[in-house]
């Protein structure tokens, strides 16, 4: 745990005082691992659970056994010809041997995790931009396509050596090794390479944006990586010996680093929830029944997770234990915030990052004011401002001024894998443009107001409008067309796409989506609905006015949400505008029920909108 507890950014810089590389004890991923299992071998180091339903009976791995297998799998993956610049991309659920092949595959090489949801194009395309030479992946199992995918891509993959079945039985003839089958037969006490890890070296790529054209590929090196647990090691968010929650999938730079690196470079305790994390409904109905069983004390999630768990009574379960809950990834409604801890009796602690910065950036203080809405202060180590594009170059914003949000640190990246990607990047001097809008206050709080970036954020997920654009022109009949996010109570925002036809066609919203539906290789990025309209918003110079469109969007939701009220109220109309504070702001006016009192009208109305991150104003008549 950090020597100093963070209440506010002068105790930031307090702890800045001793330079990152003197408070490193590990550098290289490897050691970091096996410095936490030093605390206490014997200790239980993974519990996995394979539904909700039966959370009270785990199977568990100890520390020892823990760096045994991750020595058994890097000596596997050394023994297939892997090097250290070589890559092993893994297609695998969140299983025990998905550490095993994370931790392992970057004691040998460079690991590229794919979610394995995508479609089979998808990661065909993202096995080709990483060069992977060892496949690793779910064999053949009840409810999963992913041994199907791995079946469907292998031939398009020219530099693929070997594929790892997890579960199922090796093929030889077919360049096929059963996990289970050999890895009993590997060295478990060191590495057989004899590998000094530089800390320079690349440890990771993870894909982040769109699957559209070239993916884009993050890399992280060893540096990266242990300079991230570190950090997130100086606010206290967990001691030694605790139990973290793991709900978020391990192809996340979130999920491996929030609940997996950290934790395990401390000697701590992570609880996999199930194969498919939060997306298990077991899980989520037993979720405070798990907490108390463990006694957890926290677990990190998007606000997908909360909205659900707002659903689940609490019953009487002791989640005394569970100091806070993290929660990143995409915007959080003040609303959904308040509710969520009157109803869990628990705190949230909201913070910032991405796959570029190693995963976190800024979070609200643990020991000091949260200030519900922001995504809280920096975090030590990682520099991070608000910059205004001039004429002259960029200035540094003034205070409450909205701006561009960027990251520079020993966390930060140093470019996309694909140098075609690196173009305009770099705000100035190292500086990373997250793309994402925002301003800092006079306490130094950053607080988010929109994206400069058109990407569509579904539950944490990032979604590259082009992935739903292309496929939109290819459809003959369509002028134009653009896809922005639409608000979600679940998701943050869903995906939706807005066309202008050619003039003298005629097509319905059905037939759009179902063409889409043949063509986007991602499931989440389909659209939740088309609107076709008769012209489509310009700017002077022709380009397509997306903010006006999230602005349409916005307001259909909320004048469908209002309408819905049936007996409570009577009409409704929304105008959204821009707000130099909040971004996008709603202005609703209602008109109530008769028989109905403002009061009550007012309560359901805040109780229905709560889950939507848009700010409102609400007039009743």
């Amino acid at each position: 745990m950090g020597d100093i507890k963070i209440a506010s950014i002068a105790d930031v810089e307090e702890i800045e005082k001793i330079p990152i590389e003197e408070r490193l004890t590990s550098f290289n991923t490897y050691d970091l691992v096996k410095q936490g299992a030093d605390i206490d071998p014997d200790a239980i180091a993974l519990s996995f659970i394979m539904s909700g339903d039966s959370y009270d009976s785990p199977m568990q791995i100890t520390y020892r056994e823990l760096i045994a297998q991750i020595n058994r799998t890097a000596n596997l993956f050394y023994d297939l010809g892997i090097r250290s610049g070589d890559v092993v991309s893994y297609l695998l659920p969140n299983i025990p041997h998905t550490h095993y092949v994370l931790w392992g595959g970057e004691a040998a090489g460079i690991v590229n995790p794919i979610n394995p949801l995508l479609e089979a194009s998808s990661i065909r395309d993202i096995c080709l931009a990483a060069g992977t030479k060892v496949l690793v992946a779910l064999g053949e199992a009840p409810g999963s396509d992913i041994w199907q995918k791995v079946t469907e891509i292998r031939k398009d993959l020219p530099d693929l050596k070997t594929i790892i079945r997890m579960f199922g039985p090796s093929d030889e003839k077919e360049g096929i090794l059963g996990f289970d089958e050999v890895i009993s037969k590997y060295n478990g006490d060191d590495l057989d390479s004899g590998r000094e890890i530089d800390p320079q070296d690349m440890a990771s790529m993870y894909h982040t944006g769109g699957t559209t054209g070239t993916p884009k590929l993050a890399p992280h090196t060893h540096f990266n990586e242990v300079v991230m647990a570190q950090i997130m090691n100086q606010p206290g968010l967990a001691q030694p010996g605790e139990t973290v929650l793991c709900g978020l999938p391990l192809f996340h730079v979130n999920g491996t680093m929030v609940t997996g690196g950290f934790p395990f470079s401390i000697g701590g305790h992570v609880v996999l929830l199930s194969p498919q994390g939060y997306r298990d409904p077991t899980v989520m109905q037993n979720f405070y029944k798990i907490v108390e069983y463990y006694k957890a004390s926290f677990f990190s999630c998007v606000p997908t997770v909360l909205s659900v768990l707002l659903d689940i009574p609490k019953g009487d379960a002791d989640i005394s234990s569970l100091r806070f809950a993290l929660c990143g990834a995409a915007p959080l409604s003040v609303e959904l915030f308040q509710r969520f801890e009157a109803h869990a009796d628990m705190k949230i602690l909201e913070g910032y990052g991405l796959t570029e910065g190693t995963t976190a950036s800024s979070i609200n203080p643990v020991s000091g004011e949260r200030k519900v809405g922001s995504i809280g202060i920096r975090l030590p180590y990682n520099d991070m401002k608000v910059f205004v594009p001039g004429d002259e170059g960029p200035r540094e914003a003034d205070i409450d001024e909205i701006g561009t949000i960027c990251i520079k640190g020993p966390n930060v990246f140093k470019g996309y894998l694909d140098e075609s990607k690196n173009k305009d990047i770099w705000m100035k001097d190292g500086w990373f443009n997250t793309g994402d809008l925002g301003r800092k206050d006079a306490d130094e709080f950053f607080w988010l107001t929109g994206r400069a970036k058109d990407l569509i954020i579904r539950g944490g997920h990032n979604i590259d409008p082009a992935m739903i654009e292309e496929p939109l022109y290819q459809l003959e009949g369509v002028q134009v067309a653009a896809a922005v996010g639409r608000p979600d109570p679940h998701a943050g925002e869903v995906p939706v796409a807005f066309v202008q036809l050619q003039q003298g066609v005629e097509m319905s919203p059905d037939q759009i989506i179902k063409h889409l539906q043949e063509k986007i290789g991602e499931r989440a990025a389909i659209p939740k609905e088309v609107f076709v309209l008769e012209d489509i918003p310009l700017t002077p110079i022709g380009k397509i006015f997306k903010p006006a469109l999230r602005r349409t969007a916005i307001q259909y939701v909320y004048e469908k949400e209002l309408n819905a009220l049936e007996g409570i109220v009577a009409s409704a109309s929304v105008s959204v505008r821009e707000d130099k504070l909040h971004g996008s702001f709603a202005e609703i006016r209602v008109k109530t029920a008769p028989g109905v009192s403002k009061e009550a009208a007012e309560e359901k109305i805040k109780e229905v909108l709560a889950r939507y991150i848009i700010k409102f104003d609400l007039d009743l008549a």
